[in-house]
């Protein structure tokens, strides 16, 4: 094979200056942007050492952190693996602010620091700009900037109440992080002028509808009391805004022990998961799109003989790695690789979009045959989570091509029954089944709190909705609580629910542990 002229190469070898990084850069970017039509915050790209990298992962992959045991535990144990050979780091890092922050590995080849490159600077940044969620619950501008904030809070809080006590409560904090999020946009607040017009309205309305006969009719004994708390139960429940999905934000505000700075580090801990909560979500959409990009991208620059055939190489061979998914009976199985099935269905989506066959004709009429891959794409890339990405995308064929099936376990049944395969009568349950299985909401823990007299015996009362039958690991639930009674100050009830029946499965209390 003839070797293609050095003079059109961006690069030749694996060695890599900033002058190198900086051409490849512009010639990732002239396609990213005009042939694929990404639209991408500023890209700032920072190269690290191995170490630094680490110390990236240890701190929830964040540049500007504040101090915790835990991130020093983790950075001892991925420490010790990458030393041992055991586990490898990941090639780059990516930050979702204004600007993108993008950290390359210096090890790194020329090759993979121009695959990174589209994956991360442009791939990445494409999803965390444009995705429905990142734009409804993340500000990509100002996160930086709190995180300078919280870390050097923490510090402070760290030098005036010692650092026990701050640990204590992030602790208990980090413990209820999957508890800290809000699930659905909250109403906006009242203005004070609006709260003093419906309690105007509302007086007049008592003074229109009252009646002086009902003073003369005999009370009901017992009854009258018990309807009396139900009304003050129920007057108490909305003026807390209760029953209330964001257990951290229900005690930073409502706690009867804490102090201002505690209140504070709780808020901090708060906007870290809630950062955090769209990538939960997205991680097939995200990673698949960032793929797909750094795929397309490479081989354009191959056809435009700016790669060698060697560096192409060294390439797909990273890339196959990335989206090898192994079989269900492989020992290396984990379940399905996100990037995987990320990369596969938009790869598929282009094949709907340019040639389609009556199968998917019928299945996607909406963009089958329709010549714009690149316009469907971005209008998915946009508007799905992978819930509703699955749901909507994922074709007969794709499920044929990774052998999809599907399981019902039920814990009243001695075995497994295969409910599903990839058949014709199979295909919309299989599909649903996989699509279900990244809904947050279906899998993890329904907590609210759903009562507290603030004036009574002060006791913070939680509901589990269970859904099909699955209960809380018990030492988990008990040392969760022992954290909600730390913050709390006082005793914390949880009952467990049936979601079907509203039968209660289980009741436990802070007071027994």
């Amino acid at each position: 094979m003839a070797r293609r002229g050095a003079s059109s190469l961006l690069f030749d070898g694996s060695e890599w200056s900033f002058a190198t990084l900086a051409r490849a850069y512009d010639a990732i970017e002239a396609i990213a942007l005009g042939e694929m039509g990404l639209d991408v915050y500023p890209n700032q790209i920072e190269v690290i050492s191995s170490e630094q990298m680490l110390d990236a992962y240890s701190s929830v992959g964040m540049p500007l952190m504040y101090q915790h045991w835990s991130f020093g535990k983790r950075f001892v144990f991925e420490d010790h693996l990458y030393r041992k050979g055991r586990r490898g780091l990941a090639y780059e890092l990516v930050i979702n602010s204004n600007p993108c922050i993008t950290y390359l590995m210096e090890e790194n080849t020329m090759p993979m620091q121009a695959l990174v490159t589209a994956h991360a600077a442009f791939g990445h940044n494409h999803f965390f700009k444009n995705n429905y969620l990142f734009r409804q619950w993340t500000d990509a501008s100002s996160i930086l900037g709190y995180m300078d904030f919280a870390k050097k809070y923490v510090a402070r809080c760290e030098e005036r109440h010692g650092t026990a006590a701050v640990e204590d409560i992030l602790d208990s904090a980090h413990a209820l992080m999957d508890q800290g999020v809000f699930h659905y946009r909250r109403p906006p607040r009242l203005s004070s002028e609006r709260i003093t017009e419906r309690a105007r309205e509302r007086l007049e309305y008592e003074e229109q509808t009252y009646s002086d006969l009902w003073r003369t009719l005999p009370t009901a004994g017992g009854n009258a009391d018990t309807e009396q708390a139900e009304e003050e139960a129920l007057e108490r429940k909305k003026a807390l805004n209760l029953p209330e999905e964001n257990l951290l934000y229900f005690l930073e505000k409502h706690s009867l022990i804490l102090e201002p700075w505690q209140r504070e580090l709780l808020r901090i801990v708060r906007v870290i998961a809630q950062y955090f909560y769209p990538q939960a979500q997205t991680k097939v959409m995200n990673e698949g799109c960032a793929t797909f990009v750094h795929y397309f991208i490479i081989n354009r620059l191959f056809d435009q003989k700016k790669m060698s055939e060697g560096a192409m190489l060294e390439l797909l061979a990273s890339h196959a790695n990335v989206v090898f998914q192994p079989s269900f009976h492989d020992p290396r199985f984990g379940g399905i690789n996100p990037y995987a099935l990320g990369f596969a269905m938009m790869q598929d989506i282009e094949r709907i979009c340019t040639e389609p066959t009556a199968e998917d004709r019928d299945w996607f009429p909406d963009i089958a045959g329709n010549g714009d891959w690149r316009g469907t794409l971005l209008d998915a890339w946009e508007n799905h989570r992978d819930e509703s990405f699955i749901l909507q995308y994922l074709s007969p064929a794709l499920i044929r091509k990774f052998r999809l099936f599907h399981l019902t376990d039920r814990s009243t049944d001695r075995f497994c029954e295969v409910a599903s395969i990839h058949d014709e009568r199979g295909y919309s349950a299989v599909r649903t089944a996989l699509a279900r299985s990244y809904d947050l909401g279906a899998n993890r823990p329904d907590i609210e709190v759903v009562d507290v007299d603030l004036l009574g015996d002060r006791q913070l009362r939680l509901r589990h909705t269970v859904k099909n039958g699955v209960l809380l690991e018990e030492a988990d639930r008990d040392a969760t609580l022992s954290h909600i009674r730390r913050l709390w100050g006082y005793d914390v009830s949880l009952a467990g629910v049936a979601a079907s029946s509203g039968t209660v499965l289980y009741e436990c209390s802070s007071r027994d542990l």
